[in-house]
């Protein structure tokens, strides 16, 4: 029996963080005695490690202020969970359709630019941790586009790239998935334009969860 793998991002496909990290951002930089970065370019970066996420909005500096800028922002953040003020809602229709496709026999993994930590209670707070065999996050791996997370989703879980979707809103996802080898699934509900996926390396971008199974369902 061949077993099929269906990797998600977490932020901007799984959960709308984009108020949570917008707030973290503007934390960081105020900290640093910077003025914050425009949302739109705070949205703009969402999945990529912080390290690469502080360079793209401050090209100009230097690698030594992205990684104080990076340690600010998992601060402003740890700060903000500690206070019960994050929320990560989850998008309508995730929750039945990770359900749905464990149910089926499908192996989940996760591929994010979030920490360890951070993964970790987010999936706790909405009930998911057990639907998912492989989770992989920037603390141990390259940030996105670089295949090092979808390549070990398919060690931990014996899948085959031909068997594997990576599931994502972003063109970094879509780029990693083409640089894995594995089908390239955008959805449009996040953080990137359709029209980004798709020249990033989509075969398709869903509009919907009712999209979005149907495109899944076409590889069993």
């Amino acid at each position: 029996m061949t077993s099929r793998l269906a990797i998600f991002d977490c932020d901007g496909t799984l959960v709308d963080s984009q108020a949570d990290i917008c707030a973290a951002m503007d934390a960081a930089f105020a900290a640093a005695g910077l003025t914050p970065p425009d949302r739109n370019a705070t949205r703009r970066v969402v999945g990529l490690s912080l390290p690469e996420a502080m360079r793209r909005l401050r090209p100009d500096a230097t690698g030594d202020d992205h990684t104080l800028l990076a340690q600010l922002y998992r601060d402003a953040f740890r700060e903000r969970r500690m206070a019960g003020q994050v929320a990560e809602p989850l998008y309508e229709g995730i929750a039945g359709l990770i359900e749905e496709l464990a149910g089926a026999g499908w192996l989940l993994g996760v591929a994010t630019g979030k920490s360890d930590r951070g993964l970790v209670h987010c999936l706790e707070s909405h009930g998911l941790t057990g639907h998912f065999i492989t989770l992989q996050t920037a603390d141990r791996h390259p940030s996105k586009p670089h295949p090092s997370m979808i390549e070990a989703c398919l060690a931990e879980s014996g899948a085959a790239a031909s068997e594997t979707a990576m599931i994502g809103d972003t063109a970094f996802d879509m780029a990693m998935a083409v640089n894995a080898g594995v089908r390239a699934i955008g959805v449009d509900w996040g953080y990137h334009h359709p029209r980004e996926l798709v020249e990033a390396g989509a075969e398709a971008v869903a509009g919907s969860i009712a999209e979005l199974r149907l495109l899944l369902k076409g590889m069993e």
